[in-house]
């Protein structure tokens, strides 16, 4: 990094300052903290209606979001190519940008409409008990056959977020939640004169969330003037084989690792559920309450690849690499607070995953007792690996905004399969470790990640690396 270290007074100011950081990053923050809370609404709401169903959504929801993540890796990188012509004065080029992340959308769409009937043979072969493994089935067909709302809401948010202009994505993301939240309440008790749903309940209203940012932010972008003057937004552009091939070029490689990184955690969700019913419903709430750390770090995450990417446009990695350093000591204290909460707090947070008073459960479900007691060792984990795991997101970041995504990619592989996957079905299959062995693997998993992608930064390989064509005139 730099080799004068600055005051906290200093990083305040200036280009990659903490200033600008938090001017990007927190609308940011609070978008992603949205979304945490409509996914942790969501899972309480259901391990408030029956066990069997929030021991069901997690491994349905990461198993459909493993098939979306390819995808929705490629769209987030027009983002990437947006910042970049931004930071080079090259604005008549965001347009066909946006357009080539429109096509692409529309496609993945169609694709992921085809993979929704796979649900019910995965889930099969997972082994999982009975009684949840048609809930999965129900709810990944659900949210798939529903995904491309999710993929096209990545594409134009990422317009925005390229254009440093995060503020309407937290407007967005929070009119989404206002309707989503009351949405899924009323789909899984059957209130305000709906029916009652339960978990298929939880995916429609997903789905019918993701459409209504769909076209928030189609809204928005129709509405713009710069849009259409400077952008060139208004002219449907037939697809553009080179500027989507360079979109290819940094996005494949990213959605190959957003797809190695949530199959990883697919992997090992469906791996844990062969311990038992209490040992998936713990991990399942683990991995809920975990939201709360990690998404909102996401955000920051973001505002790193936008900073980097606009630097790099500009050509000066000095900048990026200010940048990074500031937005890495915010993510790490905000990951130090409520990793101390996870630790001092763990029973209030669990509670409120209890099936509701008077619910009668499901035949063959554990009691809440024995989930709690679990989940509270599994909350001492998520402490654990919460700080390794804000140093791995926001040097990710770095290198996504830098286009240095086939380094991220071939680290995600070796490490998920090396790291994670293998050594966890090991353990799982010798009855080696209990809960425990698989979960020192997972932490191992995000430490090796943390490792290889600071360094990689550190090198500064990629500030060598060419996501735009040359910049024929310089910036004014």
């Amino acid at each position: 990094m730099n080799a004068v270290k600055e005051s906290w007074t200093s990083r305040w100011q200036g280009p990659g300052g903490i200033r600008e950081a938090l001017a990007i990053g927190t609308p940011l923050m609070v978008s992603m903290g949205t979304m945490t809370l409509m996914q942790f609404t969501d899972r309480v709401f259901l391990g408030r209606h029956s066990v069997a169903e929030i021991a069901a959504s997690v491994p349905a929801g990461l198993t459909s979001f493993m098939f979306l993540g390819f995808f929705m890796g490629v769209a987030s990188c027009v983002s990437v190519l947006v910042a970049q012509y931004a930071g080079a004065c090259r604005p008549e080029r965001v347009g066909p940008a946006l357009w080539q992340g429109v096509w692409f959308s529309l496609a993945a769409a169609l694709i992921l409409a085809g993979l929704a009937f796979l649900g019910g043979p995965l889930f099969a072969w997972a082994g999982h008990p009975e009684e949840v493994r048609a809930l999965e089935a129900d709810y990944f067909f659900i949210l798939t056959l529903g995904g491309g709302f999710m993929i096209l809401s990545t594409t134009l948010s990422s317009y925005f977020s390229g254009l440093e202009r995060t503020v309407p994505v937290m407007l967005v993301n929070l009119a989404g939640a206002a309707l989503n939240i009351p949405l899924d309440y009323a789909l899984i008790f059957g209130k305000w004169g709906a029916p009652e749903l339960g978990l298929r309940g939880a995916a429609m209203a997903t789905v019918a969330g993701s459409a209504i940012i769909c076209l928030l932010f189609v809204a928005l972008i129709v509405l713009s003037p710069e849009a259409r003057a400077r952008h060139k937004i208004a002219a449907m552009p037939r697809p553009d084989a080179e500027m989507l091939l360079r979109l290819m070029r940094i996005g494949a490689p990213a959605g190959v690792q957003f797809f190695l990184d949530i199959l990883a955690l697919t992997g090992f969700s469906l791996l844990v559920g062969r311990l038992g019913l209490v040992a998936l419903s713990a991990t399942n709430i683990a991995f809920s309450i975990n939201s709360l750390t990690y998404l909102p770090i996401i955000g920051m995450s973001i505002a790193t690849s936008i900073l980097v990417g606009r630097s790099q446009g500009q050509k000066r990695p000095d900048i990026a690499q200010r940048a990074t350093g500031n937005i890495l000591r915010l993510s790490l204290a905000w990951m130090w607070a409520v990793g101390l909460i996870f630790v001092l707090l763990p029973g209030p947070l669990l509670n409120l995953f209890e099936t509701t008073p008077g619910v009668a459960p499901l035949p063959g479900t554990p009691a809440f007792a024995d989930i709690k007691d679990m989940g509270v060792v599994l909350l001492r984990y998520v402490a654990l690996y919460s700080l390794i795991d804000g140093v791995s997101i926001i040097y990710f970041g770095a290198l996504k905004g830098a286009g240095d995504t086939r380094f991220v990619m071939l680290t995600m592989l070796a490490a998920s399969m090396g790291v994670l996957i293998l050594p966890t079905w090991l353990l799982v299959q010798t009855g080696t470790g209990g809960i425990h062995g698989p979960w020192l693997c997972l932490t191992a998993y995000i430490a090796t990640l943390a490792l290889s992608f600071s360094l990689r930064f550190r090198s500064g390989h990629w500030q060598r690396i060419k996501v735009i064509e040359e910049t024929p005139h310089a910036c004014p």
